[in-house]
């Protein structure tokens, strides 16, 4: 079935591309979400008098994204987490923990679902992130998973309690 997207949408084109659906994804889906209208000709012809609005917002979007991804790229943020032996994480950097280095460290906010859709970071150091701001319009963060040591126990050592001792003994 020929649609007609009102809306970007990711895998299949953005906002003006007429597009083939499967008819059941285009009724249940694209249609109640009015992301999409079906592609009969009345709609064609009022596709081709927005066609001049329709670039101007594409050409806002793509400006923005450029904006962005000059901002951000080839930068590095810092996200601390808690390391085992060996490097290993307790867990894993997720990509809202990196959305919210970015903003902290650089002052541009990311929305999480854009940020990395790869493996998981499970180990300390350097890793390279890729930020998808608009369709072919990406940077590349470099994540550096900080070493976190676990907080010691709270009982004091030995020579601790020594050194307390000793300065106590001074002092009187």
């Amino acid at each position: 079935m020929k649609v007609i997207l009102t809306d970007e949408l990711r895998g299949k084109g953005g906002e003006g591309d007429i597009v083939d659906v499967a008819q059941g994804y285009a009724e249940n889906f694209l249609f109640p979400n009015k992301m999409a209208l079906p592609a009969t000709p009345g709609n064609i012809k009022q596709l081709e008098e927005r066609r001049h609005n329709i670039e101007k917002r594409e050409a806002e979007r793509v400006a923005a994204a450029e904006a962005l991804k000059a901002a951000i790229d080839g930068k590095s943020v810092t996200v601390d987490a808690k390391i085992g032996e060996e490097g290993q994480l307790f867990g894993s950097v997720t990509p809202a923990q990196i959305a919210e280095a970015i903003k902290a460290e650089l002052g541009v906010e990311v929305d999480r679902k854009r940020v990395g859709r790869g493996n998981a970071i499970k180990t300390s150091g350097k890793h390279e992130v890729e930020v998808n701001f608009y369709r072919e319009i990406s940077a590349t963060v470099t994540v550096l998973v900080g070493v976190t040591e676990e907080e010691p126990a709270e009982e004091e050592t030995e020579a601790e309690v020594e050194a307390e001792a000793e300065t106590t003994e001074v002092a009187e």
